[in-house]
């Protein structure tokens, strides 16, 4: 779902902008859209800030 968002300043996807499709196309509640956060993690598919502000795509899922 990252992958098809428009990054800001330095490869910057903000959290709300994969947080609100998740929560409100998909119909996942937030422990599914913080469990799938923390699984991209673990895959070094995305970086998530400290602040949890945004995540930064590292590389295709599948990859």
């Amino acid at each position: 779902m990252a992958s098809g968002i428009e990054a800001v300043q330095d490869g910057r996807i903000h959290i709300e902008k994969i947080n609100y499709p998740f929560l409100y196309t998909l119909n996942a509640s937030g422990a599914e859209f913080g469990a799938g956060i923390k699984r991209a993690v673990e895959k070094g598919w995305l970086e998530l800030h400290e602040s949890g502000t945004y995540v930064r795509l590292l590389k295709a899922v599948g990859t």
